[in-house]
């Protein structure tokens, strides 16, 4: 997250003091493990999979995904540092200890927040989760149309392009979505990756059967350390799923500084103060985004 924070320009916020107080986001995933990094800042943990009331996270993905968004990198003595430190966490675990899930927990999910939205202030959906290209056109339909939902009930929705490129139109649903944020990666060159478990150019690409741009914008993704349950305390991940948390954070910056932002609005800045990376629009949609520019 060090190496992150300093190519999205993440220190511009931080200096200005905004951090991301008061503002909710809202991370659909494997849960969470009560790392000290969060601190007292998991307001709410909701458990679709085993009806557990404390949180926990037994697959590490949702820690991973949340240390990105907010982690406060006191472990780590800031390196580690997430880009909202101060948010809170609403953390809806609809994912199992092998990281698989259904559609009807996602629609619960959502139900859930929009009906608690207002008590939580949730302004931010993370969906770092992608479905299946062959899955069925109703359940695709379903996730869909729960999306658009959270959107239309003033959540920003961001959710990840996918690890299924580099083919045309190789984003997975909820990511095809024409109304969300959809977030691939840049950095998933050959070079990159490494020892990374991924193919080259794995990030997802447009355009959508409907000839929608997307990605809407690109983030590094490729080799991202942050936190995981005990005892590890930190590992490093790869791939859109990482992506996505870094745009979530980013927004929740624009929205301690513009609380009055609607979901359209946060949209709409992201595109006008996007950075063009000279990238095929297929690969890289707008492009990528500069908080300094961004706030």
């Amino acid at each position: 997250m060090d190496r992150v924070r300093k190519i999205i320009n993440a220190g511009y916020a931080h200096e200005k003091g905004y951090y991301g107080e008061e503002i909710g986001i809202a991370v659909l995933d494997t849960g969470i493990y009560p790392h000290p990094d969060f601190g007292h800042r998991i307001a709410c943990f909701q458990d679709y999979v085993r009806g557990r009331i404390s949180p926990y996270d037994d697959n590490g993905h949702g820690t991973h995904i949340a240390g990105i968004i907010g982690g406060d990198g006191g472990v780590s003595g800031g390196i580690y540092m997430g880009l909202a430190p101060r948010c809170h966490f609403i953390i809806m675990k609809i994912l199992d200890h092998k990281g698989n899930g259904n559609t009807e927990h996602v629609v619960q999910a959502i139900d859930w927040l929009v009906q608690y939205r207002k008590a939580y202030q949730v302004r931010i959906v993370n969906i770092s989760i992608g479905m299946v290209l062959h899955a069925k056109s109703r359940e695709r339909a379903r996730l869909l149309q729960a999306v658009e939902y959270a959107w239309d009930n003033d959540m920003a929705v961001v959710a990840a392009a996918g690890n299924n490129g580099p083919g045309e139109n190789s984003i997975t649903v909820p990511g095809i979505c024409r109304k969300i944020i959809t977030v691939g990666c840049f950095d998933d060159t050959r070079e990159q990756i490494g020892r990374a478990p991924l193919k080259p150019y794995y990030s997802g690409q447009g355009p959508t059967d409907h000839c929608i741009v997307k990605p809407e914008l690109v983030l590094p993704g490729t080799n991202v350390t942050s936190c995981a349950p005990y005892p590890v305390m930190y590992t490093q991940k790869s791939g859109t799923s990482m992506a996505a948390p870094m745009v979530s954070g980013a927004v929740a910056l624009l929205l301690s500084k513009y609380p009055q932002f609607s979901p359209a609005d946060v949209k709409l800045r992201l595109y006008q103060r996007k950075v063009d990376l000279g990238l095929p629009l297929s690969k890289q949609g707008w492009g990528m985004v500069d908080i300094g520019k961004l706030l």
